[in-house]
């Protein structure tokens, strides 16, 4: 993306209409420019929130009706000619448009920005996290962070805020991106969703690092990738746009994404777990690691460089990992990997996984009589079947009781992939809601509940989620583990349209256990 020469004033970034038109044009998007000499005061794509001397981008499916009694649009970028008495710009695509225009208006802050960025169907806020608090210890806490959980700008608290999408909307992220500028930092470390993708999110945006973690299926549906071949299409996007690339060599359809990010790189850095097998038996992985203990509330690991790559050479060694799983360890391997890329050290490295916490991932508790507890954000396949795997593993004689749901209107696929997780991983199951939006939770967990092929799987339903929280723990014995997955620490559940409060599920365990330690609890 080319930069354009803008206009200021006191500070504020302003947009003139040669410059509107000459942005749009350089992306081949333009289809028809308005007769305008002006300047606008403000960019934006949320009726809600326009100003005065506003440059509205009308993205998606707007109806000229959304602006009514709308004051201060002052010009228009549109798809199609909403009847409006503005300066218009017809352009191909408004997701794009939108993209190209924040990038300008928020004076490319990307380009005073290290970014390293993270795709995968599984791991990607975990990687995130591991990159972002190694980065923190390299740059003096000069490192913000985009993810799932939250949008971190800056040093103070107030510069922490949680995140609606894994990737933001084209505006927000160059938004975010300018505050972070602002604050003085200078590395962003993001998450980068197929969605992101689809949506044009990112249209333009270049990474200087891009870390291709795994892929299963998922986000398939009415609402998202039609197929399994469009979502993977859209994660290997972030390839083509990745100075370098990081691939797990271990991962399904290897050799294929391996082969799209050859086109584009000369040279392609790979891990695997060591001595695992690849889709491409004759390549030797970068980097090589090795799980030395696993622990239930942490696990240990050493990395080892195998191809000579000066610039990887400080991850050699062994770390402890604040989080228990060794399947966290191929997470961690791509955080070291991309942190050694941007020149962290390797005690930046042991201390940021040393003392790494993820909000609602492998959040452990000792449930006094109960056994112990999991609150993972678990929320496809991948990721439950790694889970739930790691907890039959850390009791085999005990039970594995898992509480789940699954989101209504959107990746329906989920329900029964769920489904075949719990019938290999669980003994027990209470279903219920998991931010249901215009479902109803009962029919969503009846799916689920449908396409369990074990019999010997037991199945229990409570749609009051902090209800069923406290049945599982009820069921559990001393030597079994219970499994809280889809929410973590999320503060509301989607209901109807509407975001309605909820403690999150770490609180409702907490709970439990504190009132196990007091003799009050009750299911």
């Amino acid at each position: 993306m080319r930069m354009t020469i803008l206009c200021y004033n006191q500070g504020i970034m302003k947009l003139s209409s040669k410059q509107v038109t000459t942005l749009l044009e350089e992306q081949n998007l333009l289809v028809q420019e308005p007769v305008s000499e002006q300047v606008f005061d403000f960019l934006h794509y949320d009726s809600r929130r326009v100003k005065e001397n506003t440059l509205f981008v009308a993205k998606g499916a707007f109806k000229a009706a959304y602006l009514d009694g709308v004051q201060g649009v002052t010009g228009l970028v549109a798809t199609k000619d909403l009847g409006l008495d503005v300066p218009l710009w017809l352009v191909t695509d408004t997701q794009k448009a939108l993209a190209v225009l924040s990038a300008a208006f928020f004076d490319y802050p990307n380009q005073k920005l290290w970014i390293g960025a993270f795709t995968g169907t599984k791991g990607k806020t975990t990687a995130a996290y591991f990159a972002y608090n190694i980065l923190k210890e390299a740059t003096d806490g000069k490192t913000a962070l985009f993810s799932t959980v939250n949008r971190i700008v800056g040093p103070n608290p107030e510069d922490s805020k949680k995140s609606d999408l894994t990737t933001p909307e084209s505006y927000e992220l160059y938004k975010d991106m300018a505050r972070a500028v602002k604050k003085g930092m200078t590395h962003l470390v993001m998450e980068v969703s197929s969605q992101a993708y689809l949506k044009n999110r990112v249209y333009g945006l270049r990474y200087n690092v891009g870390a291709f973690l795994n892929i299963s299926p998922d986000h398939i549906g009415p609402n998202e990738h039609p197929t399994f071949e469009d979502y993977l299409a859209h994660k290997e996007m972030l390839l083509d746009h990745s100075d370098q690339v990081i691939l797990n060599a271990g991962m399904d359809h290897f050799a294929e994404i391996h082969q799209r990010a050859a086109r584009k790189h000369n040279q392609v850095l790979t891990f695997n777990r060591q001595g695992a097998a690849s889709q491409l038996p004759d390549l030797t992985p970068t980097v090589a690691f090795h799980s030395d203990k696993s622990e239930l509330h942490d696990s240990y690991f050493t990395a080892e460089v195998l191809v000579k790559e000066p610039a990887l050479v400080e991850l050699n060694g062994s770390y402890r990992l604040n989080l228990p799983g060794d399947f966290n360890e191929e997470n961690a391997t791509a955080a070291l990997m991309m942190t050694a890329l941007a020149g962290a050290k390797y005690d930046d490295m042991k201390k940021g996984l040393d003392e790494v916490t993820i909000p609602g991932r492998m959040l452990s508790m000792v449930l006094p009589g109960h056994g112990v507890a999991f609150v993972d954000y678990a929320h496809n396949f991948a990721s439950l079947n790694a889970l739930l795997a790691f907890a039959k593993g850390q009791s085999p004689e005990g039970q594995v009781i898992v509480v789940l749901g699954a989101p209504g209107n959107k990746g329906v696929s989920r329900r029964l992939d769920f489904a075949k997780v719990l019938s290999k991983q669980a003994d027990q199951v209470v279903l219920t809601a998991d931010d249901p939006a215009f479902e109803k939770p009962e029919d969503i967990c009846q799916t689920i509940a449908s396409a369990i092929t074990n019999p010997a799987v037991t199945i229990h339903y409570q749609m009051d989620r902090i209800q069923a929280i406290h049945e599982a723990v009820a069921l559990a014995g001393p030597n079994d583990l219970v499994v809280v997955a889809g929410k973590g620490e999320d503060p509301y559940q989607k209901v109807n349209g509407i975001d309605t409060p909820y403690i999150g599920d770490f609180a409702v365990v907490k709970n439990c256990q504190q009132e196990l330690k007091e003799g009050t609890f009750h299911a």
